[in-house]
């Protein structure tokens, strides 16, 4: 079994070589795009360097970084620079996030009532309602078995996790109430 070694002089030089060759490639020839990845690649090379042998969490900054940087490059068309770390200023609080579940998945409705045409109305809305429970009961299972996974889901994540689960049910039942089509009983009794 090989001794761990700290990465720290002796990749040194090795981390000055490689910036310095990737530095030194003529890169007036590159696209903007192909010269960013070009010095992602070099930090991540550079960041590999770095890292310590026998360190089990720094390698995974160098995943969060290529990760984060891949998605901020993939979103930015839509939601320009930075998107990821825009997002995190959001209100990530139990209601906010029960806020973004409820409102991003009830927006489908008209397309899943268009899916269903002739069928009772309250019908679809039960099926689709049903259907987004089905879909958030599986989410918020992966999501209580990944935070188990790593030994977080305690203390205040658990029950911010259960208040957002319980907000979300409320907004579901409050969009069901709301949508509920009306029928002559339901509309002479609101009059």
């Amino acid at each position: 079994m090989a001794t761990p070694v700290s990465a720290t002089s002796s990749n040194t030089a090795a981390t000055a070589a490689t910036t310095a060759s990737v530095q030194s490639k003529d890169d007036s020839t590159l696209s903007p795009a192909a010269r960013a990845k070009a010095n992602l690649n070099a930090s991540i090379v550079q960041a590999s360097l770095t890292v310590s042998l026998n360190s089990s969490n720094d390698p995974l900054s160098v995943v969060l970084k290529t990760a984060l940087t891949g998605i901020n490059e993939a979103l930015k068309g839509d939601f320009g620079d930075n998107a990821i770390q825009n997002a995190v200023s959001q209100d990530n609080t139990p209601e906010g996030t029960a806020g973004r579940i409820v409102s991003l998945s009830t927006a489908f409705y008209d397309a899943f009532k268009q899916q269903h045409p002739g069928e009772d109305e309250s019908e679809v809305l039960n099926n689709f309602i049903n259907t987004l429970k089905k879909g958030v009961d599986q989410g918020f299972k992966e999501a209580r078995d990944v935070l188990q996974g790593l030994k977080v889901l305690n203390g205040d994540i658990a029950s911010n996790i259960d208040k957002t689960y319980d907000l979300v049910q409320k907004g579901y039942a409050d969009f069901l109430t709301a949508h509920q089509p009306k029928t002559e009983e339901t509309a002479q009794a609101a009059t």
